[in-house]
């Protein structure tokens, strides 16, 4: 579907949007592939690896309407995936994290209903279900205002999908990387926050994977949600090595024992595609799905989507795997 076609990736430097860029070229031939991301040294340095023909690199920030309205003109396909992103840094720098995560959700609906965009996918996060902390409130509203575009959009034919998953394996700021400094240094006990801990955990290859799920199936106000499994945080200091020890150092401040994907309240509007779940639209008004997902079967009602009470879950052999395969 995006043979010679336009594709913009906002955060387009990060590790999902270089893991979504690789795909693409790897499996398409874009007309054009555009990174659309703030830091002039991040895409210099991607350049170098990704210099196809085909490859645009926009500096630009996702609060600025008028940069995002000129990056998308002639524009098919946008991947939203830029936001900040880091907890404690969220907390201390609110009205940021607003601005970025909240109204760069909403210049990017204006932008693409501006270019007539066909359909845009957006990225969130396990942490805007009931959140506790500030960024998880900004990307659950930054959830309500991309898919309320759907009933901005009208009888235009664009469409905004959401793509919800939990931590990426091996990420930027992930805890695999600090502990495998920690290894390196040779650590013998490391810092976990509770040992009761769990964590929903999705490699980048399964996270480009649901966005091109969600760009074929998604007709617009869908949240596609993958079945992902998930693992203990003292499993995964076993797999740093038998001799590896852990000291509990407290909770953090928004910080959860364990992560929601679905919860009990959304029970109502979940199908069952199998390799996915879907979150149907609140409101009618803002949903495009008409009958499409009248085929899957629903969950229960009080079926909630919880790392602790997974039914799928990673060993602390399949985490050694993982660690040594980054």
């Amino acid at each position: 579907m995006f043979n010679g076609k336009s594709i913009l990736v906002t955060g387009g430097t990060g590790s999902f949007g270089k893991k979504f860029i690789q795909t693409i070229l790897e499996k398409y031939q874009p007309n054009r592939l555009i990174v659309f991301s703030r830091d002039e040294l991040k895409q210099y340095e991607m350049a170098q690896t990704f210099n196809q023909p085909c490859m645009r690199y926009f500096i630009g920030d996702v609060r600025d309407e008028d940069r995002l309205t000129m990056a998308m003109q002639g524009v098919e396909y946008v991947v939203h995936a830029a936001a900040l992103k880091h907890v404690p840094v969220c907390e201390y720098n609110p009205f940021e994290a607003v601005k970025t995560n909240i109204l760069g959700g909403q210049n990017i609906v204006k932008a693409a209903l501006k270019n007539k965009v066909k359909k845009v996918v957006t990225l969130s996060t396990d942490k805007a279900v009931s959140p506790a902390n500030l960024y998880g409130a900004t990307k659950l509203a930054m959830e309500k205002v991309i898919l309320a575009a759907n009933a901005y959009a009208g009888s235009q034919d664009t469409h905004f999908s959401m793509v919800r998953y939990g931590n990426v394996v091996g990420s930027r700021g992930s805890v695999i990387p600090f502990f495998s400094k920690l290894a390196a240094q040779g650590e013998k006990s490391f810092p976990i926050t509770d040992d009761r801990m769990t964590r929903f955990w999705i490699t980048l290859e399964q996270g480009v994977d649901t966005v091109f799920k969600a760009f074929e199936r998604g007709v617009g106000g869908e949240i596609f949600i993958p079945k992902i499994p998930s693992m203990k945080m003292t499993d995964l200091v076993k797999a740093y090595g038998d001799d590896k020890k852990y000291h509990v150092i407290g909770i953090r401040p928004g910080e959860k024992l364990h992560e929601s994907l679905i919860s009990e309240d959304d029970s109502r509007l979940v199908k069952d595609l199998g390799d996915l779940y879907v979150i149907l639209p609140l409101y009618q008004h803002s949903s495009k799905t008409g009958g499409v997902y009248d085929k899957y079967p629903g969950v229960d009602e009080k079926f909630f989507y919880r790392s602790d009470i997974n039914k799928d879950w990673l060993t602390v052999k399949q985490l050694k795997d993982i660690i040594s395969g980054l």
